[in-house]
């Protein structure tokens, strides 16, 4: 199973990430509680370099934020809505995963998508059964309401290729708990369905 933790702040979120095991690490470039500057970013992704996918979450961006994402952190990913991509410059060895908050015709989408609520890092959970549909057809990767108590559920009723999570695992709004970051990837890791994917 495929994890990422979004929305870092703080080197002792990355730091227990790292010591768990995820997949991949999520900084935030949108308006949120977990907003955080390129520059600062790229001192959190230091010791993230090379362990893990390091991804730029953006929002509606303009053209100088992704290049400033782009200079200063060096991303392995950017995610942003899927409608967003055909707007901006993005170099060609840039991964793009695209999120999607509602279940389009499968025949537009890319191999590997997130499927989300309509309000990111708001604890709100997504259509799991949308979810599942599209599941079926392309590497999804679920986000939206996640915690470690329903991850376990969401893994089997949706068969996704990964889980991504930020509020689920914070004490307080835009900051993380390392006990829930361990506590969700054993969780996430120990679904059944994980195994196999």
């Amino acid at each position: 199973m495929w994890i990422k933790i979004c929305g870092m702040t703080s080197a002792d979120a990355v730091a227990c990430a790292l010591a768990a095991g995820v997949d991949a690490i999520g900084f935030v470039f949108a308006s949120s509680v977990r907003r955080v500057q390129p520059a600062e970013a790229a001192t959190l992704a230091t010791p993230a370099r090379g362990r893990c996918a390091l991804v730029a979450v953006t929002l509606h961006p303009d053209q100088p934020l992704i290049d400033e994402i782009l200079r200063v952190l060096h991303p392995d990913v950017l995610q942003t809505d899927a409608s967003d991509l055909a707007a901006l410059r993005l170099p060609e060895a840039l991964v793009r995963l695209p999120v999607l908050r509602d279940a389009p015709d499968p025949a537009a989408l890319p191999t590997r998508l997130l499927y989300e609520s309509g309000s990111s890092g708001s604890g709100t959970r997504a259509d799991w059964s949308q979810a599942a549909a599209l599941a079926h057809r392309r590497e999804l990767i679920l986000a939206g309401g996640l915690t470690a108590h329903n991850v376990a559920e969401a893994i089997d009723c949706v068969r996704p290729f990964g889980v991504d999570v930020s509020s689920g695992v914070e004490s307080a709004p835009g900051r993380k708990d390392p006990a829930l970051i361990e506590e969700f990837v054993q969780a996430a890791r120990a679904a059944p369905l994980s195994r196999g994917i």
